[in-house]
């Protein structure tokens, strides 16, 4: 019983570690980032949010073998799970919708 016990420990220590090390490499999704030099400013590349996360609390982003890939000049800060980016995309998602339906 006690080595079960050692065992969860040390699965939730690994698992935090490997998170905090992914907070370090940047924000999560980000497939590219080049930074302007003398700026705060960045060309990055990250995979699109899959479309039916979009009103989750926590949307998810596609894999970036799917080739939706969005190209955004801009802070290097940004996140790609942010508010302005769902907010974004939710808007294209509805222009694409309503696009089809003029059709």
């Amino acid at each position: 019983m006690k080595r079960i016990g050692l065992f969860i420990s040390l699965l939730g220590l690994v698992g935090s570690l490997g998170l905090s090390i992914a907070q370090l490499w940047g924000a999560e999704g980000v497939i590219r980032r080049v930074r302007v030099p003398d700026s705060n400013y960045c060309h990055l590349r990250f995979p699109a949010i899959r479309e039916e996360t979009l009103f989750w609390a926590r949307p998810v982003l596609k894999d970036p073998s799917d080739g939706d890939i969005v190209d955004f000049y801009g802070p290097c800060d940004y996140d790609p799970l942010g508010k302005q980016e769902v907010a974004r995309q939710r808007a294209q998602l509805w222009r694409d919708r309503y696009n089809e339906m003029e059709r």
